[in-house]
């Protein structure tokens, strides 16, 4: 059997296939394609000129250097919401920012192309969240500490309803609870904020 054989070519692809799929899943992929695609319409049509025969139609602008500088700043916040997705808010409102300037400045933002692409683009930008992994307990919406006492009750554990709502004083792997509220003010620990000075 040959070393180059298509089943091996296709066990590869698959692979290369899903590694993209995981890495696009977590970042706003589609938001920074959307805003990197709207960049390149309203840079290039300033500086494009149709040829019909011996007419020579120019459709740029005076702003034709401003152009230029929207369309980079809007390929390079694409680029940046693939590889730096903290700044997914930012590269979002600038994107949005700089679309509805393209209007006045580049041939009406792409003729509307590009000004649609980066708007979209943005929006996607500044919806986009992260997933929220799933909790040992199956229901991704409820934490750790708030799905325990369910499943303790589930087992047929009978307890009282301050011990359920009391958290355990240790966790599965012996370690002491520590709170999660670093505000000082939980009801768990007392400090409900009405003794605090301040």
């Amino acid at each position: 059997m040959n070393a180059e054989s298509p089943a091996q070519d296709e066990h590869y692809l698959r692979v290369f296939k899903r590694k993209f799929r995981d890495w696009r899943g977590a970042r706003p992929f589609w938001a920074g394609l959307l805003v990197l695609l709207g960049g390149v319409p309203i840079m290039y049509f300033p500086y494009y000129s149709l040829q019909i025969g011996h007419l020579t139609m120019a459709m740029s602008t005076t702003a034709g250097a401003g152009s230029l500088i929207i369309g980079v700043l809007l390929v390079v916040l694409g680029i940046s919401l693939w590889f730096q997705k903290h700044v997914r808010t930012f590269a979002g409102t600038a994107a949005i920012l700089l679309a509805l300037v393209s209007l006045p400045v580049s041939n009406f933002g792409g003729f509307l192309i590009g000004f649609l692409l980066a708007m979209v683009g943005g929006a996607l930008a500044i919806a986009w969240a992260p997933g929220v992994p799933e909790s040992k307990y199956g229901d991704p919406a409820k934490p750790e500490s708030a799905a325990a006492p369910v499943a303790a009750e589930a087992d047929g554990a009978d307890a009282d309803a301050d011990a359920v709502a009391e958290p355990s004083a240790s966790n599965e792997l012996n370690e002491p609870y520590e709170p999660n509220d670093l505000s000082g003010t939980s009801p768990v620990n007392g400090a409900n904020g009405r003794h605090s000075a301040g």
